[in-house]
């Protein structure tokens, strides 16, 4: 008698969630992980490793450049004026340690639709859950190994710190304590890093003298490097109780070199989507990029404007600059009428870019709630400015927070399942 859904998630997911590591397979009463595996080809595996990393590529000159430009670019590209000091400090060669592009696979190839470079998610479910769900059926991991590449990356990017004399002795790890997924990607960042440091949440990191500290039962410890699951915008902001600017002095202690920060503030300039309009538009232009280059941006990424090009012509997207999760996310008609909008109400006040529309693949899901039709974004991490571990999610248009992790292996041959059917890629 085949196994029911329900039975068949309980085997995957109840040994995950009593490790500790990956305790948010429900998240806010609702089924997030799915018990299925959705397999892919070698080929395609090897495509969108290739695409990241040329991508990377592209990125990383830019973001060089950017940070020599004068003040005004970047407050155009959204960098607030706090952060001004900080961006434009270059630690390593590449802009992000822990980054991850997000791809629509499209008849015309693999299409970029922003980069997570400043505070990604989704990198437990990558890089630890796919495998062992993969594990459970008995296919192959398409991320197998890679974890190691966290742990390279992290030693890098202290060694690059260190000689550019930075003090790299104390490094704490730190994220929102009641978010479980920050909280629980935070620690397992952590233990992946080899430098073990400790979990402080963000409501105990204070201020004092000059240097940011750890507040551990009412004393305070001086941090050297911070590994924040926080994005800089949203510090850049910060005011403590009585109104002094607590974040704009972070990020001063980072311009001045008395704070390491991962990932790396230079992050931050990759992570605007303003800076998609940018290379878009030196691109049309034919300007800066060699003919590679051009060819790369071609071939992957997606017409992306400061102003609306699209009114009147095509279908379109609108998005924040700095929105995450879909937050503000709008799929327009030609006529600018809504096809669908996101509906929290985070990010609506940021200025916005608009982006060629392009759909999602279509998928059909098995859920605690029976089929979910629906569509697939793939993710894919840049880590320490190399291709690694690839994530897929399953949702609507717009790929919301809610959407489904759905574990991803290489096909091979079509994999007997536990419930006695068979596993068939695309």
């Amino acid at each position: 008698m085949a196994a029911s859904y329900s039975n068949r998630r309980d085997q995957i997911y109840t040994p995950i969630r009593n490790e500790g590591v990956f305790t948010w397979d429900h998240m806010y009463g609702e089924e997030y992980a799915l018990a299925s595996l959705h397999l892919i080809t070698e080929e395609f595996r090897l495509d969108i490793a290739r695409a990241t990393e040329q991508l990377g590529r592209v990125f990383t000159r830019v973001v060089s450049v950017i940070q020599q430009a004068g003040d005004e670019l970047l407050l155009e590209l959204g960098i607030p004026q706090e952060a001004l000091g900080a961006v434009r400090l270059s630690v390593t060669d590449i802009p992000t340690v822990i980054g991850r592009f997000d791809f629509a696979r499209t008849p015309h190839g693999l299409k970029m639709l922003e980069f997570n470079s400043d505070t990604p998610t989704g990198i437990v479910e990558a890089f630890h859950v796919n495998g062992r769900v993969c594990d459970f059926f008995g296919a192959r991991d398409p991320n197998n190994g890679m974890n190691r590449h966290l742990r390279e990356a992290f030693e890098k990017i202290i060694r690059k710190y260190k000689e550019l004399g930075f003090q790299t002795e104390k490094i704490v790890f730190s994220a929102l304590d009641w978010h479980e997924e920050d909280a629980g990607t935070t620690r397992y960042l952590a233990d992946q890093s080899g430098f073990h440091g400790p979990f402080i949440p963000l409501g105990d990191l204070r201020m004092y003298q000059d240097q940011l500290h750890a507040l551990v039962h009412g004393q305070h410890y001086p941090i050297d490097v911070l590994y924040r699951l926080h994005a800089l915008e949203k510090l850049a902001e910060e005011k403590d109780v009585d109104g002094y600017p607590t974040g704009a002095h972070v990020l001063d202690l980072i311009a001045r070199q008395k704070l390491a920060i991962i990932n790396p503030p230079s992050a931050f300039i990759a992570q605007t989507k303003a800076l998609q309009a940018l290379i878009w538009n030196l691109h049309e232009a034919g300007e800066f990029f060699t003919e590679q280059e051009h060819q790369i941006i071609d071939a992957h990424m997606l017409p992306t404007y400061l102003e609306n090009r699209f009114l009147g012509n095509s279908p379109y997207v609108s998005k924040p600059i700095f929105g995450r999760e879909g937050g503000g996310v709008t799929l327009h008609h030609p006529t600018g009428e809504p096809i669908d909008q996101d509906t929290e109400s985070f990010y609506w006040e940021q200025p916005m870019i608009y982006q060629k529309f392009v759909e999602l693949e279509e998928i059909e899901v098995e859920t605690l709630r029976g089929p979910f039709p629906g569509k697939l974004l793939w993710g894919s991490f840049l880590i320490g400015g190399h291709p690694s571990a690839i994530v897929a999610r399953a949702g609507g248009p717009i790929t919301g927070n809610m959407s489904y992790f759905l574990p991803v292996g290489i096909q091979i041959y079509d994999l007997p399942r536990h419930d006695g059917s068979t596993l068939k890629g695309d």
